[in-house]
């Protein structure tokens, strides 16, 4: 088995680019929503994905599906990844970019108590709980010190739609647990995105269709929002992320991830103009925190091993 290696420059740059990537997609999803739904966004971003997933594949020589009975839990992400993004698109109707950027990202909280359950060497250590509570406290706070004085479009249903986003959040965390716990743990990059891609793609078009959801206004801002989502967001930088996934070490590229809900809210605010609430930012301080401490632990972990064997030298 291949040694991941710890976290180089080139691989932080990298982390950057796509966290950054990452945080522009909901904002490009919110600027674009009056010519598009989202959800209709996202089913169209998927089948393109799709489609240049299975041409990279073939360009290279390779097989597309490479483990016998990998389907069947295939299916399963595929559907996860199908419900995340439904509710995203969905919560981006009611809710800020801002808001889901953060809430979405509860996501290894939900997946750090999945594996527990299921993976016994996945045992979260008491740091880590503390790291849980203290998300879910984050949580709370948001939703429950709110400002009444905001007059914005989407104030009324914040509230619903921040609680989509935690919904999202939980099922990316689920998949997360599926992966981890099945036989795509040992599946190529391409082979697992395929799956999720055409399950949303399916699943959210028919979603959609169920909803009402299918008027399209083409203009120039959609045109090339989805080109960015289709080519960038959606193909490249998840390749690169399974990639570096496949090549350094998870708990430090877990920690770097969370500059995506950061940059999310940076860029929701500058971008979106997106207003500011005072609980919402003491929240989403409480939720980061806890993720750093949930999904920091292994890397925390070993510096302290490390300095003090230095010590002992």
């Amino acid at each position: 088995m291949r040694q991941r290696q710890d976290i180089s420059l080139q691989a932080t740059g990298l982390m950057t680019l796509i966290c950054l990537t990452w945080a522009l997609g909901q904002v490009v999803l919110k600027y674009t929503a009056a010519d598009m739904a989202p959800t209709l966004q996202i089913a169209i971003r998927s089948a393109g994905a799709a489609v240049l997933t299975w041409a990279f594949v073939h360009w290279r020589g390779r097989q597309l599906f490479t483990l016998t009975g990998a389907w069947k839990p295939g299916l399963l992400v595929g559907a996860l990844f199908a419900g995340e993004f439904f509710f995203v698109g969905e919560a981006l109707r009611y809710t800020t970019a801002s808001h889901v950027s953060i809430f979405l990202y509860t996501a290894p909280i939900f997946a750090a108590l999945g594996l527990h359950i299921f993976l016994p060497e996945e045992r979260l250590q008491p740091m880590q709980w503390a790291g849980v509570l203290l998300a879910f406290v984050g949580v709370a706070i948001s939703f429950l010190a709110r400002e009444t004085t905001m007059n914005t479009e989407t104030s009324p249903n914040m509230v619903l739609g921040d609680a989509l986003s935690v919904l999202a959040g939980a099922l990316w965390g689920a998949t997360t647990v599926v992966v981890r716990g099945s036989r795509l743990k040992n599946a190529p990059a391409t082979e697992t995105l395929f799956y999720q891609l055409v399950g949303a793609f399916i699943i959210l078009l028919l979603g959609a269709g169920l909803t009402n959801q299918l008027a399209v206004q083409w203009t120039w801002a959609l045109a090339l929002g989805l080109a960015f989502q289709i080519i960038v967001l959606s193909f490249v930088s998840l390749l690169i992320w399974f990639w570096l996934l496949r090549q350094f070490l998870a708990s430090r590229l877990g920690v770097l991830s969370f500059m995506t809900p950061l940059f999310g809210v940076l860029l929701g605010v500058v971008l979106l103009n997106e207003p500011m609430e005072s609980g919402f930012i003491i929240g989403a301080a409480c939720i980061v925190a806890g993720l750093l401490l949930v999904s920091g632990y292994d890397w925390f972990f070993r510096k302290v091993n490390s300095t003090h064997h230095v010590d002992r030298e």
